[in-house]
């Protein structure tokens, strides 16, 4: 599978530019979309699974044209948009059986034995029979996630798949896509959690203001930030001067005051200990230092 993204542009009817000129091919496997809240992620994530037309641009999915081949190409999706819901009077097995019918598993024997089985890997089996409104808020995005996946889509789309989850929930959901991500499936992961991207993808693009920042693996994002983190052992009234002059990726208390790890191009602080940078720490740099010299 192939997704080729060419000259992309979303304007919405009030003038405001949600995509600008965003080309990017996306193959198998897992791709994460990174960028903060308000960036085009959503925009984009709306186009690609045809609930939206952009405003100029093409989308080819292998050698389907998006905007020739709509239906065509449903079949082959998977989605879980950030603000899911459902019908609040089904159970949950119910809810997933209507779910596997629209992606067009009509054998019923097979239907049920599938939605038993994402129900057993959500976590959500021992619920199969609870209204599904009566779920918690984590419960409700895991049946988000089973009902994205139970028709093995070739493509498969998640807006922000971890709000709401708790540690182990997010581990076993990376598993479950890390899995999925072994057959021929592009997996595309869009999140402000630069966890999620960090521990699952191999390739990435970061969006901000709706247009391409990067495009890359991680370890070619966090080559950027290489020679522009520290940390530092500071007291308070230090700490005050810092936080008001660099960004601050964490703060923990010591016994002399702060261990305070932040990212700069240059830093003037006798105390600066360069760091190896991760990829939260390359997101902010790039963040606060790259992607503004890109728009200026």
């Amino acid at each position: 599978m192939k997704i080729s993204i060419q000259e992309l542009n979303k304007v919405y009817p009030n003038g405001k530019h949600a995509l600008s000129d965003i080309n990017l091919e996306i193959e198998n496997g897992m791709f994460g979309l990174l960028g903060p809240n308000g960036a085009g992620k959503s925009s984009l994530m709306r186009i690609l699974v045809t609930l939206m037309k952009p405003s100029s641009g093409r989308i080819m999915v292998n050698d389907l044209d998006l905007s020739k081949n709509r239906g065509e190409i449903r079949k082959l999706l998977g989605y879980l948009p950030q603000d899911f819901r459902f019908f609040s009077k089904l159970k949950t097995w119910e809810f997933l059986d209507y779910a596997a019918r629209l992606s067009g598993i009509k054998n019923k024997k097979i239907r049920l034995q599938k939605v038993d089985l994402w129900l057993e890997k959500v976590g959500l089996f021992d619920s199969r029979d609870r209204s599904a409104s009566k779920l918690s808020g984590g419960m409700k995005r895991r049946l988000g996630i089973a009902q994205a996946l139970i028709g093995e889509p070739k493509i498969i789309v998640v807006d922000e798949p971890t709000t709401g989850l708790d540690p182990e929930e997010r581990i076993r959901f990376r598993n479950i896509l890390s899995e999925i991500s072994q057959t021929e499936a592009i997996i595309i992961l869009s999140t402000h959690i630069v966890g999620d991207i960090s521990s699952t993808c191999h390739n990435l693009a970061l969006l901000d203001n709706g247009t391409l920042g990067f495009n890359g693996s991680p370890p070619e994002l966090i080559d950027l930030a290489k020679e522009h983190v520290w940390q530092i052992n500071t007291s308070g009234v230090e700490y005050d001067l810092l936080k008001d002059k660099y960004p601050i990726i964490s703060t923990i208390p010591s016994e002399d005051g702060w261990e305070v790890q932040l990212v700069a191009d240059e830093i003037d602080n006798k105390n600066a200990i360069a760091l190896e940078p991760n990829l939260e720490h390359a997101y902010v740099y790039f963040m606060e230092y790259l992607s503004k010299e890109q728009m200026s």
